[in-house]
């Protein structure tokens, strides 16, 4: 009985162990949030950031799991100097004043032992609302140059820029804007 007890202590040890939540940071050099809306209906734009913070949390085993992810609004990146310029004023991100896109989960879902979707608050220019990344692809593996466990994912949302007091220029620049991110982020 003893070594029956033994056993099964042993076991629930290891499956404890085996669902441990692992702690990825984000790799600022493979990230890449992304912002799509319709300029005056020629055209789809597409711009981005380029920093980005972070860290992602996952149990794997157990389904749960947490996303840290902090924009550097001032980061981005249209092509054109001054076109960043312009994007970063009052009337649209109002860097001075909010130079930080933030987004915090919820709830992470999973579908089998993958995320696919991460519930949580995006705050844009001081204003916070809840919004739902759809997980379109996630790759779990060794980094094959760091020989760390790495994680990848691509998810993706849509918002509407007067939600965040951002909505100068609608309907001849698109309200709906499609907010895309690709993150790859290693284990700490």
């Amino acid at each position: 009985m003893k070594k029956l007890i033994l056993a099964l202590s042993l076991s629930s040890l290891a499956a404890a162990a085996a669902a441990a939540p692992e702690t990825y940071a984000i790799d600022v050099s493979h990230t890449a949030p992304r912002f799509e809306y319709s300029h005056l209906g020629y055209s789809m734009q597409m711009h981005r950031f380029d920093k980005t913070s972070g860290q992602i949390v996952m149990d794997r085993a157990a389904k749960t799991g947490s996303v840290d992810v902090t924009i550097d609004a001032r980061s981005v990146n249209t092509g054109f100097a001054l076109f960043n310029e312009h994007i970063q004023g009052d009337d649209y991100f109002a860097t001075a004043k909010y130079p930080t896109i933030t987004f915090k989960s919820t709830v992470v879902r999973f579908d089998g032992d993958r995320p696919a979707a991460i519930d949580g608050d995006l705050t844009i220019k001081g204003v916070t609302k809840p919004v739902t990344l759809t997980v379109t692809s996630f790759q779990a593996m060794p980094h094959p140059m760091l020989k760390k466990d790495a994680i990848g994912a691509n998810a993706v949302t849509k918002i509407k820029r007067s939600d965040f007091n951002m909505g100068k220029n609608a309907p001849y620049v698109s309200d709906e804007v499609t907010l895309s991110i690709a993150v790859e982020a290693v284990r700490q």
